[in-house]
């Protein structure tokens, strides 16, 4: 979507530079379908493309800080971010991972309530919060369209919550894997593969376990024949069925 930022220091985001110049790649973007902009009629993207800049994240890069002005909205076109907050006694609560097709912005406060980090070299498009304003205004069906992405946002923090508060490591870690799979399809990917840009660690602070934990978790999922590990950030589902009973177990 729109024009690129040439590549800046390890572990910062690149300068920003004006927006609304250079090549119109929008209606050509892999993620659109997924995106709050496939609201958009092609002549309401055209206007978008003009207050859009795509910008490179480089992987260890923070985006925004808690605390900051919420000068910014964001979508991910390609990598993956992680929401992250720093608890008052020191441990950190990774709220959720940011994949390609989201939208980083549906908040009703004026500040960012969370760090945004990249787990993997990204690329988002970054629109100024008063320019979205502005064409939410224009649009209705844009406005409707951030509308239902918040449901969706909602509908998937309660049922985090759910998962959190009622099963155990294994139908945590089942319920999670089966989400990225879902969201793998949504992408076109087809097959039973899964990538995992994040960590271990990460993973076990989205689902309130230590790393061992979830490294023990991985290896019973193996072990039971439901998954394999061919690679560290890859996971194989050979019985989705199984998969999805055990993540189901505790929530009928």
């Amino acid at each position: 979507m729109t024009r690129s930022v040439p590549g800046s220091e390890p572990n910062s985001v690149p300068p920003p530079v004006s927006e609304g110049s250079g090549a119109r790649e929008c209606l050509h973007c892999s993620v659109r379908h997924l995106s709050v902009c496939s609201a958009l009629s092609c002549d309401e993207v055209r206007a978008l493309e003009q207050i859009t800049l795509s910008m490179p994240v480089p992987m260890g890069a923070t985006l925004a800080r808690s605390g900051e002005p919420r000068a910014h909205v964001f979508t991910v076109t390609e990598g993956a971010l992680r929401l992250v907050r720093t608890l008052a006694d020191g441990r950190r609560q990774v709220n959720g991972f940011v994949l390609p097709g989201d939208y980083v912005g549906l908040s009703g406060s004026d500040l960012h309530r969370y760090d945004i980090e990249a787990i993997a070299d990204s690329r988002v498009c970054r629109v100024a919060t008063s320019q979205m304003r502005d064409l939410r205004q224009r649009y209705p069906h844009l406005e409707r369209k951030l509308l239902q992405r918040a449901c969706q946002e909602l509908d998937a923090a309660q049922d985090n919550a759910m998962a959190l508060a009622r099963l155990q490591p294994p139908e945590r870690l089942a319920d999670f894997l089966l989400r990225l799979a879902a969201r793998e399809a949504m992408l076109g990917q087809v097959g039973n593969r899964v990538a995992l840009p994040m960590g271990r660690g990460d993973i076990a602070d989205h689902l309130g376990l230590t790393m061992e934990t979830v490294s023990r978790t991985f290896t019973k999922l193996r072990q039971q024949g439901l998954i394999a590990l061919p690679h560290l950030n890859v996971v194989e589902i050979l019985d989705f069925t199984g998969l999805q009973r055990l993540a189901n177990d505790d929530l009928g």
